[in-house]
């Protein structure tokens, strides 16, 4: 019988855990993974009555916008909104859909065939994504969500506390202990102390927006988009004129680029490419967004930051059509470009000392979890704070729904 339920609904990728009565804890699995990626599909379908809307999530909805990203909608990120007062509803093929009925698409996808559970425990970050997020209405709208698909009472958890809990089970005497959660949005951090005896007291926590997505940013910004037209010229009655930068928002996310796929943009960018320093690089541009590689130009960015984690050097490789991107770059070169975002995360680990109280020399151990731990100058962040033999990791995907899990055990 499962006791407990932990569900780690991430900005990129969520994870559902059980707690089962004899203590264990597993996660359940989505085909042959452990996580399932926090994506939704919509289109239309023609029936002999109407015109019925349709949706898909996770991979197979990547799947069906694939097949057809002219239309189709692809809505990803959906956790970043939550406390995002400016959101208050979106349209989707005529039809309306809030901020919670969205996310409540998905979960129903992603929680479909788990087993009743006596307690629920959600996921939250603790500082919810956005420049002037209200986390209060977060955490509103995160219930209201789960309500959508039945879930009227679900208690919510700190995300790295979660992780925390988990990594708790490794104890065996007492420890002041740092926990970063590393998503793909948000960078969270907490510090707790744990008695395996008497359990675990929160001392402080603190988050910031800065996580996966952004490094994937910077190297697309940095390696791909001077190769696109960024930076270049072109001209109007003669005067030289920079290439217009919104041309470039779209790599903040890859399905972005497809909002970029009408007729008036493409035909801008056509015009300004006529008088370009570089025509031939907004030409790929055009040619990159009318063909919807967005997906695959991402893919191509993801396994070269990857490959930095364990390598000094890679090459970032990718071809469409007469494009080619065959770049070179070193771990130093990417480091540098993600130098001010971790100067942020720093300045944040700083903040969650302050607030607990804690000075660097008190913490015991410090659990890093999420792709992001994987990076290794964000990892030298902590070794030179902390030291190296104070670094523990393990269950970087599925940790925070584990400990989200063992937090729904009954005392």
């Amino acid at each position: 019988m499962v006791q407990a339920v932990g569900i780690d609904f991430g900005t990129t990728n969520s994870v559902v855990a059980l707690l089962h009565d004899d203590g264990s804890v597993a996660t359940q699995r989505h085909a042959d993974s452990d996580v399932f990626r926090s994506v939704l599909c919509f289109w239309t379908e023609d029936t002999a009555a109407r015109r019925v809307l349709r949706h898909e999530a996770g991979p197979v909805a990547i799947s069906a916008y694939l097949e057809d990203p002219l239309d189709s909608r692809l809505i990803m990120s959906m956790k970043t909104y939550l406390a995002q007062r400016s959101f208050t509803e979106t349209r989707i093929f005529g039809h309306s859909f809030t901020l919670e009925r969205l996310i409540g698409c998905f979960l129903r996808a992603l929680l479909g065939g788990t087993p009743h559970a006596a307690r629920v425990i959600v996921g939250r970050p603790v500082r919810f994504a956005g420049e002037r997020a209200d986390d209060d209405l977060g955490a509103e709208r995160l219930r209201g969500a789960y309500a959508e698909v039945g879930f009227a009472h679900v208690a919510l958890a700190l995300e790295p506390e979660a992780a925390g809990t988990r990594f708790a089970r490794t104890l065996s005497e007492p420890a002041t202990v740092l926990i970063g959660d590393f998503g793909g949005g948000t960078s969270d951090f907490s510090i707790m102390r744990f008695d395996p005896r008497t359990g675990s007291i929160p001392l402080g926590h603190a988050g910031i927006g800065i996580a996966g997505d952004v490094f994937d940013f910077r190297i697309i910004d940095r390696a791909i988009a001077p190769l696109l037209g960024k930076g270049d010229t072109y001209r109007v009655m003669g005067k030289p004129l920079p290439v217009p930068p919104e041309y470039y928002s779209g790599f903040s996310r890859w399905h972005l680029l497809s909002l970029m796929r009408t007729p008036r943009t493409l035909r801008a960018i056509a015009e300004v490419a006529r008088t370009a320093q570089h025509p031939e690089r907004l030409r790929h541009l055009i040619a990159l967004i009318e063909d919807g590689l967005g997906y695959a130009l991402y893919q191509a960015v993801s396994t070269a930051k990857a490959d930095l984690s364990h390598a000094e050097t890679t090459t970032l490789r990718f071809r469409h059509k007469d494009f080619a991107v065959d770049r070179p770059i070193t771990r130093g070169e990417f480091e540098g470009w993600i130098a001010g975002d971790l100067a942020r995360l720093a300045g944040t680990v700083d903040q969650v000392l302050e607030q607990a109280g804690v000075a660097a020399d008190q913490v015991d151990r410090v659990f890093l979890t999420g792709g992001t731990a994987f990076v290794p100058a964000v990892r030298r962040l902590f070794e030179a704070r902390f030291g190296l033999e104070k670094l523990a990791g393990g269950g970087e995907f599925v940790s925070v729904a584990e400990g989200l899990a063992l937090i729904g055990q009954p005392a």
